[in-house]
């Protein structure tokens, strides 16, 4: 049985350079702290991270060859969110702790009938469509909202 390359690094976007294999997770895929996971291509490696990351778009994780993976967001069912008062959905939105994409015209959310349910009766429009999410990272950056994570990461070492 052939080992595995592991990954223990994680390289915020724009921390790295040079070339890259592409690894497309969905949200709830790129909070990890180990799993296999496969390239585009096809290519199994293991994720060994010290603790459980929040993977952003555009992250590398550096394998034990050296040689780096980046993680991409990969399509999922979004709902897109508009109405004539969006910083009033935005904050019901908020309020119910659900990752939520915030663009100049619109929000982006996972596709969930029951909150789009709820903004329909507050006046949005809800919009279902399939896109990459990139949600907004919480308070402290990186991570999902519900708490903050610390990483080791390459210039940490």
């Amino acid at each position: 049985m052939t080992k595995l390359p592991i990954a223990q690094i994680l390289h915020r976007k724009g921390q790295w350079s040079g070339p890259a294999t592409l690894c497309a997770l969905d949200y709830s895929d790129r909070f990890l702290r180990r799993k296999r996971l496969e390239t585009v291509e096809g290519e199994a490696f293991v994720v060994d991270l010290a603790q459980t990351a929040s993977l952003d778009d555009g992250d590398a994780l550096e394998l034990e060859t050296g040689a780096l993976v980046q993680i991409t967001a990969r399509v999922e069912a979004l709902y897109k969110i508009s109405g004539p008062d969006l910083v009033r959905l935005a904050w019901h939105v908020g309020n119910r702790h659900t990752p939520c994409q915030i663009n100049a015209d619109h929000l982006l959310i996972q596709a969930d009938p029951v909150i789009g349910h709820m903004l329909e009766h507050l006046g949005a429009v809800v919009e279902p469509l399939t896109a990459a999410f990139t949600p907004e990272g919480g308070a402290y950056g990186h991570g999902r909202t519900h708490s903050h994570e610390h990483v080791a990461t390459a210039h940490e070492h």
